[in-house]
Order: C-alpha cells, then structure tokens, then sequence
C-alpha cells in the first residue's frame, strides 16, 4: 500500500542513573564516595533509505522508543550508553514537529539524517558530589528524560519528470512503455490510485519518471485525488502535460491543470513542460493536433504528439526529454535544517492552581524533580536549594502555599513543608 502521509510518536532513551555507593574494602578503611555515572540514553535518528518508496510501515507501528542508558556502579563505573534508534524513510521525507507544525529536515540525499529527539544525558553518581565540606554524600542523580514528540511524515517522491494530466489521458500508458513500471491501466477515469515511479533508460542515461494521479477542477482545493498527490508535482524539474487525444477539448484540460498547479504552488507556473497528445492511434485524436499549436495560450512550449499504444513518437519524446533536461537548472542543493527546539528560557516557570494543589510548570525543575532519589534526605535538601534558587519557593509562596498543602511537579505530588 503507498503511504505517503504519517504521524508518529519518538521518544529518545531515559539516562541512566547515577548510584550512591562507597569503597568497602580491606585496608581502605575510608575509601570515600565510588557511585559511577549514569549512561546517555540513545537518540531517535530519522534517515533516508533510498530502497524505500513508501510510509506504509507507518501505518502498522507509531511508537518508537530509543533505549535508556545503563545506570552506573560501584567503583566510579559509569554505565554504558544506548545505541540510537534508527527510523528509516524514503527520500524526500519531509519530517514535521507536529504541534508547530514547522520543519524539522527534507531528506532528500541518500543516508540523510537527522536526530528528531535526544536521549537523556546519564545522572551522576555520589562520587561527583564529593566536596571539602562534604566528603560522604548521600546524593545522586537518576538519568535525565530523553526527549519526546509527536512528528508528521511527508513524502514527496523524488523525480525528474513528472507525467500530468486529466484522469484517462494515457499517463500511466506512457509510463509502462517507456519504463519497467507496471502501473494498473484500464479505460477508465480514476484507474492511477497512487502515483507511480518508473526509470527509463535511453542511451544508457537513466530518468527517473513519476505517474501522477489524474488532476481534475478543483484539485489544488483537495477534490477529487489532486490535494493528495499535487505535492509530488513539486519536486520535478520538467512535467509531461499529457493531452486526452480522444477527450472533447485538450486545451481546455490544458488551461485546467495548469491553474490548478498555480493555484497549489505559484512556482510551478514557472516549471518546464512538454506538452504531448496522446492516442495518436484515434482519428479524434488526429483531429484535435491539426489545430492543437495554434489553440495553446502558451507558444513557447514544445508540442509532441505520440501514441502510446503504437509506440508512435515515443522515441522522439524521451529524446526531447533528455535534452530539455540538460539544459535546465540544476537541483538546487540540499541544505540541513536543525533540529526546531522552542527558544525558551529553561529557568523560566508557572504556578497554576489544580484543583486543591499548585502545580509548578517549567522545563528546567521538572527535569530536577525527575532526576531527584526521593528517598535519600541530601537529593531532597539539594532539590529544595534549587527551588530557592529558581526563586520558586517564593512564588509558591506569594501564591498562598501553605503548610501540608499539595505540590504537583512533572509526575510527582509533594507536600509543602515551609
């Protein structure tokens, strides 16, 4: 099944978490502090797989989760890191944050990749707490969450030549003769349900060709099949606009398809085109070409007429096509996108009332809450001196906390203690 839309969970790996831990051996009578460091959870890494063609895989699994870091251990060991989490997709993925909606990376490139959430950074152990003031801390971290989002997968499929034109207008025809793709074909409108690739070779030169579904008024608003499949007309450089030959009026298809590509995507207004009759082997057909260049509103595009069905023209056509192509721009190169990250100020933070309790929102003390060991007294005292010195124990505070009142942050409920 061809999928070319998705929407997908990442999560990278939790760290792993720091120990509290002491040498106890022989003759080392005051060994100090030994808890290891935890291990770096592993990335989510999105890359493209150029034997891929579709989302379908999307379809059947969701949710990915990288690994979490190894915890650390006795004798300042720190645990090993995950391995990240390899998604892989077809070029010309484009990978979405779905809450913004903004783009994260357009892998277009072979082996492209990109990390859409990172693990989490390992806690550290009691041995990094050691201090002149303090030489047997009981005080360590657990691993630091991995990053989490939702994401959207757009595929725009990758190729030199796209083939348009109105349901029936032969487009999947042509394909089949000039490639090795074997697309369904029948004498009907609608029969191309996804598009389809194909290569051709002509003098051991290879153009990658792309059926697309037929396009009719209203496309680039979403009727019939165009908004589905207009978004892989984008990243072709020159379009076969295939005329019905035995349609009543192909130059009013013409005009149609072309303002419907406008209407979609301005710049393909711009966009070289051939424009080709098709069903040479009919006599409307051979009508409709006696008067087809001078009906055309544009001159300055080539007019070739073929018959798919009898092979006529078709040689001159990928001749035409390889030299139009040689003289085109080329692709303009790929550039990386960073990773979109919200630019915020991790300090920041807000008290709202829930039900009874106040609930303190912000990233940087819901990521110390998540990394305190609640059952050791010196984690407790050091989360409360971060509270302080985020000056949210104030807020609280001046928000009317009071003693024996309920504190929500992140996945923890608290008891104010003044």
């Amino acid at each position: 099944m061809f999928l070319d839309e998705a929407k997908i969970y990442v999560k990278g790996g939790d760290g792993g978490a720091g120990i509290v831990a002491f040498r106890r051996e022989k003759y080392v009578p005051l060994g100090g502090p030994a808890g290891g460091d935890g291990g770096k959870g592993g990335a989510v890494v999105v890359v493209a797989n150029p034997r891929l063609h579709t989302l379908s895989y999307f379809e059947r699994k969701k949710h990915f989760k990288a690994d979490r870091g190894k915890n650390g251990g006795n004798f300042n060991r720190t645990g090993a890191s995950a391995d990240d989490l390899v998604i892989e997709v077809p070029p010309g993925t484009i990978v979405r944050d779905a809450e913004s909606d903004l783009p994260l990376a357009d892998l277009t490139q072979p082996d492209q990749r990109v990390v859409v959430a990172y693990g989490g950074r390992g806690g550290r152990g009691n041995a990094r707490f050691k201090s002149s003031t303090n030489q047997a801390p009981r005080v360590a971290e657990k691993g630091e969450p991995g990053e989490e989002r939702w994401l959207k997968l757009e595929l725009k499929l990758i190729a030199d030549v796209g083939i348009i034109g109105v349901p029936n207008a032969g487009k999947s025809t042509l394909l089949s003769v000039v490639s090795a793709a074997k697309p369904k074909i029948a004498d009907y409108p609608f029969t191309t349900l996804t598009p389809n690739l194909g290569v051709a070779v002509v003098d051991d030169r290879e153009t990658i060709l792309a059926d697309i579904p037929g396009l009719v008024e209203g496309a680039h608003a979403g009727v019939g099949l165009g908004h589905s499949f207009l978004r892989h007309v984008q990243r072709t450089r020159l379009l076969i606009h295939l005329l019905d030959g035995g349609g009543e009026d192909p130059v009013g298809d013409f005009v149609q398809i072309n303002s419907e590509l406008a209407l979609f995507d301005p710049d393909l207004q711009s966009r070289a085109q051939i424009v080709v009759l098709s069903k040479m082997d009919l006599p409307q057909a051979q009508e409709h070409w006696q008067t087809l260049a001078a009906r055309l509103p544009q001159k300055d595009y080539p007019v070739v007429a073929i018959s798919a069905a009898t092979h006529q023209g078709v040689d001159e056509l990928m001749y035409l096509v390889l030299n139009t192509l040689d003289i085109l721009p080329a692709p303009a190169p790929v550039t990386e996108v960073p990773v979109f990250r919200l630019d915020e100020d991790e300090e920041t933070f807000q008290i709202v009332r829930e039900n009874e309790a106040f609930r303190v929102v912000g990233k940087r003390i819901e990521r110390a809450a998540a990394m305190t060991y609640w059952e050791y007294d010196e984690a407790i005292a050091r989360f409360h001196r971060i509270l302080t010195a985020l000056g949210i124990a104030d807020a609280l505070r001046e928000a009317g906390v009071s003693e024996g009142d309920t504190v929500l942050i992140g996945a923890y409920e608290l008891e104010w203690v003044d």
